[in-house]
């Protein structure tokens, strides 16, 4: 926390905002946000202000990459305003969403090793069944993965595969991306997740052009989450020091 004092331990707009790479403008907005407690007026009406509210504007600045810009602002918010309690809710509820992302992730990397795992080698097989050389039909795929064909037909309405219709019989044809959807939506399910949360990750793999780009993708993912636990820490060591500054 980089300030210059000034008139007996006062701070006047600019200072802080140097002090922290602000325009005076964005500190005056903090304040009128809640996120620094309110200035002190000179007879002149200037805001004057003090090291406590270099403190805040230090402990919302770093809670800001763990928490986000709005959550951060109603940690900083609820402490001015003396509801300490409500301010360690709001940082519990960051923490539990971030345990909550890590698990997600964990699922989805699970879900492709058991999909490598099991993963017949090849293209699909075909069932002999006229127009379905480049493809499985309903039957044969739910029988693959255990489960019945209403549910494929369920995955289907939810977006999670999508079967071109056999323009013969009219029947619903599984080309290889969709029998790779339909093993990881079939392994995230087993997992526990619903089919509004696997559909998002399905197209994260449809976007990656498969199962062997999505590695890099998940890899950004993982240091994406260590990098906001990090930032999580920093955060709450700069609120600590205000806290204790405020006494």
């Amino acid at each position: 926390m980089a300030t210059n004092l000034k008139h007996g331990g006062r701070l006047r707009p600019v200072d802080l905002a140097r002090g922290h790479g602000l325009s005076t403008q964005a500190v005056r907005n903090y304040e009128d946000a809640g996120i620094l407690p309110a200035a002190d007026r000179t007879a002149h009406g200037y805001r004057t202000y003090t090291p406590l509210h270099a403190h805040a504007l230090s402990a919302f600045l770093a809670l800001v990459p763990g928490h986000g810009h709005r959550t951060a602002t109603s940690i900083m918010r609820a402490v001015n305003q003396g509801a300490d309690e409500e301010a360690y809710r709001l940082i519990d509820e960051s923490h539990a969403q971030l345990l909550g992302d890590r698990r997600t992730l964990q699922a989805v990397e699970k879900a492709l090793r058991d999909l490598d795992a099991t993963a017949p080698a090849g293209a699909p097989r075909s069932d002999h069944m006229p127009g379905a050389s480049d493809g499985v039909f309903i039957g044969t795929l739910a029988g693959e993965l255990g489960i019945r064909p209403a549910t494929l037909r369920k995955w289907e309405r939810a977006g999670l595969v999508r079967p071109r219709r056999d323009p013969l019989t009219g029947y619903r044809v599984y080309a290889e991306a969709d029998v790779r959807d339909a093993r990881l939506a079939h392994q995230l399910r087993r997992g526990g997740y619903l089919l509004e949360q696997i559909a998002p990750l399905i197209d994260q793999v449809r976007a990656a052009g498969g199962l062997a780009p999505l590695e890099a993708a998940l890899q950004d993912w993982r240091a994406r989450l260590s990098a906001r636990g990090r930032a999580m820490l920093a955060g709450a060591a700069e609120l600590d020091a205000y806290l204790r500054q405020r006494g």
